[in-house]
């Protein structure tokens, strides 16, 4: 059985493979390669009328990479809906230590001092790989997807993969396209220089995404 390493990851990653476990108390790993593969297009993203209106409210700290195991721990906890999880504690150990090498991030919604939200994933060249968000209080996973973007965006990553779409993702314009058409992208992206820490500070890169994308009711 192949031991789960940062590089094991990277190369699957630019394969277009992932990896998930059946459950989180699962010691097996399954590999997957859909035939279909989710994306959310980074100059098609919408952000909905009600999102924006909290955003402006601004109810969260946004941190990055300040608690990368937590976000993980919280992303494999049960929840409502939710009872089991494909994180595993291979898969904890394997991410967080492509994390300490600069090719994992997270994006974290704190409020009095308590982590409520947030998201990770994995870096390589110009293509983030999301893998998974979590909330505990509403609104926190979708302010950190919006973080996300126009962080992105700023850095001038080229592709968001999510692997599959949600109806929750459905609403900022994420859809479904071919592995053929998938692997091209990825290709071009993978080889793109980009950086996951822009210049611009949060409250500047959030107001340059919203400026420049549509609404959604």
């Amino acid at each position: 059985m192949l031991t789960l390493t940062p590089e094991l990851l990277l190369r699957a990653y630019a394969a277009g493979v992932f990896p998930m476990a059946e459950s989180a108390e699962s010691t097996e790993l399954l590999w997957f390669d859909p035939p279909w593969r989710g994306i959310l297009p980074l100059d098609g993203f919408h952000v909905p009328r009600r999102l924006r209106r909290t955003m402006r409210q601004t109810p969260f700290e946004v941190r990055i990479d300040s608690d990368f195991p937590a976000v993980m721990q919280a992303c494999g906890a049960p929840a409502p809906g939710r009872e089991s999880t494909w994180i595993n504690a291979e898969i904890l150990e394997a991410y967080t230590a492509l994390h300490r090498l600069g090719h994992a991030h997270s994006v974290e919604c704190w409020q009095s001092g308590t982590l409520v939200g947030g998201l990770y994933g994995v870096a390589l060249g110009g293509a983030f790989f999301g893998e998974s968000m979590f909330s505990r209080t509403s609104d926190a996973s979708k302010v950190a997807l919006v973080h996300l973007v126009a962080r992105l965006r700023a850095g001038g990553y080229r592709l968001l993969d999510t692997q599959f779409v949600t109806r929750h993702l459905t609403q900022f314009g994420a859809t479904e396209i071919p592995r053929h058409r998938y692997r091209v992208q990825l290709a071009a992206a993978v080889r793109a220089e980009a950086t996951f820490y822009p210049a611009l500070g949060e409250d500047d890169l959030v107001a340059a995404l919203l400026q420049s994308t549509t609404q959604t009711s």
